[in-house]
């Protein structure tokens, strides 16, 4: 099991960084647009749709994608430009992961009506893929800036918890995350935070418009990063609080030892729209 998780993750950070780097536009398009509709159909199976309410949740699905990659492509739609589309998803994300999930997540609540957890599940994807898109063009390097910290809070969070984990942060929802590791969490993105400032200070990347723009408020900065940490932690357990409400232990198994495609970018859905959104009011500064 180890050995089949460690494969799949190493095809999986090489394929996404030859997509990151490599990729014209178009192609990068592609490569989200089938993480976007994949994420689409292992939300609808939180949802226990019909048959028929599935097929339909998944044309929509599409017909949605397929449109959000249309702006992108062209730059526009309907003479309305991506980046107005793009702020427009990031602000729905931010409401949605600054309140909305936070409190639904308190109430441990479970909507009776299917519908509104389907709509829920395009609210979680829909603005992670366009700041996918729109972070990408802006820089690959910023896009793996705002990445890294998900990671970094992920892996520092799993050896804090798992040597010092005493308290449960949230038993109901998903009992291995504990108080301690959620707060090591915190700390690694701190330091991560100091590590970047360095890193980019001192390379190529420094003279990118984009690193100006970030670096020249760092307090704001690093407090966005620590919000950030915390919402990866939200994302993460939105996430399993669905799967829990379905009886489903992973999204899918469509990756080896991994579980699903929402499994691995569970806390990117909650963060992405939110950097998306600082980056877009950064730059209108």
């Amino acid at each position: 099991m180890l050995k089949t998780r460690v494969i799949t993750a190493l095809v999986i950070f090489s394929l996404t960084l030859v997509a990151l780097f490599l990729f014209p536009n178009w192609a990068w398009g592609v490569f989200t647009f089938c993480i976007a509709m994949l994420s689409c159909w292992e939300w609808s199976r939180f949802c226990r749709l019909s048959v028929f309410s599935s097929r339909m949740y998944l044309a929509l699905s599409f017909f949605l994608s397929a449109v959000t990659f249309l702006a992108y492509h062209q730059g526009q739609l309907c003479g309305i430009a991506f980046i107005r589309i793009a702020f427009t998803g990031f602000a729905l994300g931010a409401v949605f992961w600054l309140i909305a999930a936070p409190v639904w997540l308190l109430r441990l609540w479970r909507p009776e009506a299917r519908w509104l957890s389907a709509l829920v599940g395009w609210i979680v994807v829909f603005p992670a893929w366009l700041a996918l898109l729109f972070l990408r063009n802006v820089s690959p390097w910023l896009l793996l800036t705002f990445a890294a910290i998900v990671w970094v809070a992920d892996i520092a969070a799993y050896f804090v918890g798992k040597n010092f984990g005493k308290n449960k942060l949230a038993a109901e929802i998903s009992p291995g995350k504990t108080v301690e590791g959620a707060i090591g969490g915190s700390i690694g993105v701190a330091a991560y935070f100091f590590l970047w400032q360095s890193l980019v200070a001192n390379s190529f990347v420094g003279s990118h418009v984009w690193a100006q723009e970030l670096r020249s408020n760092l307090v704001a900065l690093f407090a966005f990063f620590l919000l950030l940490a915390v919402l990866s932690v939200v994302g993460d357990l939105f996430e399993s609080w669905m799967k829990r409400g379905a009886g489903m232990k992973d999204s899918s198994n469509l990756l080896p030892g991994h579980g699903g495609i929402l499994d691995r970018i569970d806390a990117l859905t909650s963060t992405l729209p939110l950097a998306g959104l600082y980056v877009l009011l950064r730059a209108s500064a």
